[in-house]
C-alpha cells in the first residue's frame, strides 16, 4: 500500500473540508475550491503552509460574512461608529483586523480581551465590530500573528485547538449572553414561526472545523517526523557501489 505524506492527506482534507462547509442549498450558485493565483512568496511555502494560509483565509472570510449578517440584524451597532452606511462600518473593521489595531476604545486590548469586552452587557460601543474583531485576533494570534505561513514557521497545535475552543465558547455566548432587560445582546440566528436562520450556526461550525482540522494535522505532522525516522531505519537497504 502506497503511503501518503502527509503534506498530501492535509491538503486533501482540507479541500474536502472547505467545500462541505462552505455548500449552499441546490441552486444556490456553489462554486468549487477557491485556490490563489500564483505569487513569488509561495516559493517559500511547503504544501501544509498553502494548507494553513488558506485555512487562514476562509475563516477570516467567515467572519467577514457574519460582520456582514451581525450588523445587518443588529443595524444600531454600526450606527454606534458614526459611519455613513454599512459597507463604510464594514470596511472599517475589515482594515482594522489586516492591520491588526483595535477601535480605539479598546485600545490596549487583544483577542480574547477583546471577545469578553464585546460580549459584556456593559459596554456601550460597536459591540459586533468588537466580536469579530476579536474573534479575528483569536485565530490570527493562534497562527503566530500571522495570515500567511511559510517554511520558517512552526506552529502550536495546542494554540490552534484552543482558539476553535474560544470560536465554540463564543458562539454560544452570542446565542444566549442577554441584557439587564433580558433581550439578547446581538440577534443571531432565528426559529420562529415565520422564519428560520441558522446561518450564522453554519459559519461558525466552517470555523470551528477548519481549526480543528489543521490542529489534528500539526499533532500528526509532528507524530509522523518520528515513525518516518524509524521506519527509515528499519528498511535501511545498502546501495550498490558496482
Amino acid at each position: 500500500m502506497t503511503a501518503w505524506p502527509i503534506t498530501a492527506v492535509a491538503g486533501a482534507l482540507l479541500a474536502a473540508l472547505l467545500m462541505t462547509g462552505c455548500m449552499a442549498p441546490p441552486g444556490a450558485g456553489q462554486r468549487g475550491p477557491r485556490g490563489e493565483d500564483m505569487s513569488a512568496d509561495q516559493l517559500a511555502q511547503t504544501d501544509f503552509n498553502r494548507t494553513v494560509t488558506l485555512e487562514v483565509r476562509d475563516n477570516l472570510a467567515s467572519l467577514y460574512s457574519l460582520l456582514d449578517k451581525l450588523y445587518r440584524r443588529n443595524p444600531r451597532e454600526w450606527r454606534k461608529t458614526g459611519a455613513p452606511d454599512l459597507a463604510t462600518a464594514i470596511n472599517r473593521v475589515k482594515h482594522s483586523i489586516e492591520v491588526r489595531v483595535p477601535p480605539s476604545d479598546l485600545s490596549g486590548l487583544r483577542d480574547i480581551q477583546i471577545l469578553a469586552v464585546s460580549l459584556d452587557p456593559n459596554y456601550p460601543g460597536d459591540r459586533v465590530g468588537a466580536f469579530i474583531y476579536g474573534l479575528a485576533d483569536t485565530i490570527i494570534a493562534a497562527h503566530n500573528g500571522k495570515t500567511r505561513l511559510y517554511a520558517t514557521d512552526a506552529l502550536d497545535g495546542q494554540r490552534v485547538y484552543n482558539a476553535a475552543r474560544n470560536v465554540e465558547a463564543a458562539a454560544w455566548l452570542l446565542a444566549s449572553r442577554r441584557n439587564n432587560q433580558g433581550e439578547l445582546l446581538l440577534l443571531a440566528n432565528e426559529i420562529s414561526p415565520n422564519a428560520t436562520n441558522l446561518s450564522f450556526e453554519r459559519e461558525f461550525g466552517a470555523i470551528i472545523g477548519r481549526l480543528d482540522l489543521i490542529a489534528n494535522l500539526l499533532g500528526e505532522n509532528s507524530r509522523r517526523i518520528g515513525i518516518n525516522y524509524a521506519q527509515g531505519l528499519l528498511l535501511f537497504n545498502f546501495l550498490p557501489v558496482r
